[in-house]
């Protein structure tokens, strides 16, 4: 009797916990067909025992789905005032990337609040005043034509999110008016109403484009579901659209901040998926529920702890990411940043599809050349250059120092950073194009400066009123400084070239050392150079004996030297085309044997017939070439677009050359 009474009370275990579980299935408003899949799981459930394995994998699976947010979205709140305050507040400077993302804003605010435009065309008086009533009454603008031709002339003249059409009417039908939607107007949806329907008429017109087939007499509801199934598909198509966007640009720029910043801005929810080093697919994607540990993928993960089907995720360090043998997370990206695809996206543990097209992706890179093409084809790059002296000098001024402050718990005592201490913590302490090294400095002088106080605080009498960092201070806090920027002041030498590139971490100044000595005419490159940047030497050497007789060079120079092009800091990989121009110089001024100045610097592709090619980062270079107080600095004439767009604090100082050949450049950098 205790055997029976302890099965029949697991057994009645076991209902409770399956009606538990059919109860939260129908109460989640899944979509009818997830729901329907979960149901047909529920049903596989019943009929095995608790104690496998297989039973607790299904109810896991279960359980998943019913926590995922549906239809769960948080109302945008799209204020364009109030986003540019929490974007200033949160951020110095960025005028130009701070109007993109307000611009952006706008769009989706317009998009958001505009009232549906909906044309009804039935011949019958009635049906058309019912019609017009029900759907004004849900907040739609109604415009109404009595017959095809009507309908067609308005079409022609305005645009409209839906089409309600009877089938039968004189002269142009419905399907007349669907054909020439479908051609003129594909993102309108089309509804069609009949009183005579038939099989065959709605699988043409199915067929042919149309969203839904209603007959009459139809029923209230039914077309309001309709018309509101149809704008919310297409709403959702004009939402997405335009709206994956990449950060690109320097380390410290506030790329991830500005991220989140536009999430407070919505009233989304923020999620934050690393990518740097990730190579397994599954990652992002999910595993089958065949393996054991079986869990969802990360964008999956996000959106369930999110609770929202809408949020702001932010993919960071798209351009770390890896590949292996257990496959491409790139490729998993391609249908989740694809407007046409992520609707029904289809994580591997799910199974089923989730919409992602409500979900605003932000992705980060420190550089584009390392993103497979199509996917940089399926976002909109904006460029995140790095901060002049003076912005860094007012971001800490205004946010680094209140912040390390409060989080050193010194704010007991006034301290002051003046403007000269943050700047001698700039110039001599840090070498970067954002922020991160310099507030790491100024929250080791704040922590010297909470171990001062905690030292006196025995004696009261000895702890300081107003604690006061002048520039002459900061060296007994950091010690000495260890970046030097005297490149102006340096000797001009023969052979040895100033440039300009662009690395990860924002511009940067390089030096292109040659040397000839007896050989047989060899060409050596060394320190860790690319394939682009040899290609660069190569070109450049063709030049010069090409053109050795114009610059009084023997022309058989070659014949009994080999020529070595060395590129200092040899652990460092270095490519691409921008050094060619240096290149050239350093081997001008071995050749001529006229020095080259050091305080010239310059950055530009060649070709074989001395023509300067257009290179990018043209701020970030300039601004290098202003850390190493280098004033004169010779940029592609092609260039001069992205010059004149170059705020004044930027070139305050600088002498900045235009040049489209390699004969101009000569006389610029070589001396007399």
């Amino acid at each position: 009797m205790k055997f029976f009474k302890k099965r029949d009370d697991d057994e009645d275990q076991h209902e409770a916990a399956l009606d538990e579980l059919r109860e939260s299935i129908t109460s989640s408003h899944m979509p009818p067909r997830v729901e329907k899949i979960a149901l047909q799981e529920l049903e596989g459930l019943s009929r095995i025992s608790p104690s496998t394995t297989e039973y607790s994998i299904g109810t896991t699976y279960i359980d998943y789905l019913v926590s995922l947010p549906w239809n769960k979205r948080t109302e945008d709140s799209i204020d364009l005032a109030y986003a540019k305050t929490i974007l200033d507040r949160n951020h110095y400077g960025l005028p130009a990337i701070k109007e993109r993302i307000l611009e952006h804003l706008a769009v989706k605010s317009l998009i958001m609040n505009r009232k549906p435009r909906i044309l009804v065309v039935d011949d019958e008086e009635v049906a058309r005043k019912n019609l017009s009533h029900i759907l004004q009454k849900e907040a739609y603008e109604v415009v109404t034509a009595v017959d095809g031709r009507e309908a067609m002339e308005k079409l022609s003249a305005a645009s409209f999110d839906l089409v309600i059409s009877d089938l039968r009417m004189p002269g142009v039908n419905g399907m007349e008016i669907l054909e020439n939607i479908r051609l003129a107007r594909p993102d309108t949806r089309v509804i069609m109403v009949t009183g005579y329907a038939t099989v065959p008429s709605a699988v043409e017109a199915m067929k042919k484009g149309a969203f839904s087939y209603i007959s009459k007499p139809f029923k209230l509801e039914e077309v309001r579901n309709a018309a509101r199934e149809a704008l919310d598909s297409r709403t959702r198509m004009q939402n997405i659209r335009g709206s994956v966007l990449c950060f690109a640009g320097p380390p410290g720029t506030g790329k991830t901040s500005m991220g989140k910043a536009i999430a407070d801005a919505l009233g989304r929810k923020f999620a934050r998926i690393a990518l740097g080093g990730l190579k397994d697919e599954a990652e992002l994607r999910g595993h089958r529920r065949t393996y054991v540990g079986a869990k969802p993928g990360r964008i999956i993960e996000e959106i369930r702890r999110a609770e929202s089907s809408n949020p702001v995720i932010m993919l960071d360090e798209l351009d770390k990411i890896g590949r292996d043998f257990k496959g491409d997370p790139s490729s998993v990206l391609l249908e989740v940043l694809d407007s046409e695809q992520n609707h029904s996206f289809v994580d591997h543990y799910l199974d089923v599809p989730f919409d992602l097209s409500f979900v605003m992706f932000i992705l980060t890179s420190n550089t584009i050349e390392n993103i497979p093409a199509p996917l940089r084809d399926r976002m909109e790059v904006i460029e995140f250059t790095g901060f002049t002296r003076e912005e860094k000098i007012q971001i800490a001024s205004q946010f680094v120092v209140p912040r390390q402050i409060m989080e050193k718990g010194i704010e007991c005592v006034p301290i002051v950073f003046t403007d000269d201490a943050i700047a001698s913590i700039i110039d001599n302490y840090t070498h970067e194009a954002g922020t991160r090294n310099m507030e790491r400095e100024i929250a080791t002088v704040c922590r010297k400066i909470a171990r001062e106080l905690v030292q006196c605080a025995n004696s009261p009498d000895a702890r300081p009123k107003t604690v006061t960092i002048a520039a002459e201070d900061v060296p007994r806090y950091l010690g000495q400084g260890h970046h030097y920027y005297e490149v102006a002041g340096e000797k001009d030498k023969i052979g040895v070239a100033t440039g300009l590139v662009l690395t990860e971490a924002g511009g940067d100044i390089i030096f292109v050392e040659a040397v000839a000595m007896k050989g047989k005419k060899e060409l050596t490159m060394t320190g860790s150079l690319g394939e682009v940047m040899r290609e660069s030497a190569q070109a450049a050497l063709s030049f010069v004996r090409s053109n050795a007789a114009l610059y009084s060079i023997p022309e058989d120079f070659f014949e009994h030297h080999d020529i070595h092009i060395h590129v200092p800091s040899g652990a460092i990989q270095k490519d691409g085309p921008s050094a060619g121009i240096t290149i050239a110089m350093a081997l001008f001024s071995l050749l001529t044997r006229r020095p080259a100045r050091r305080d010239a610097a310059m950055t530009g592709e060649i070709t074989l017939t001395g023509r300067i090619l257009p290179v990018r980062g043209i701020k970030e270079k300039v601004l290098a070439a202003k850390r190493a107080n280098v004033k004169t600095v010779i940029l592609p004439e092609r260039n001069k677009a992205e010059v004149d767009k170059l705020a004044a604090e930027v070139t305050n100082g600088m002498i900045i050359h235009l040049a489209d050949t390699i004969n101009e450049v000569i006389d610029l950098v070589l001396a007399v």
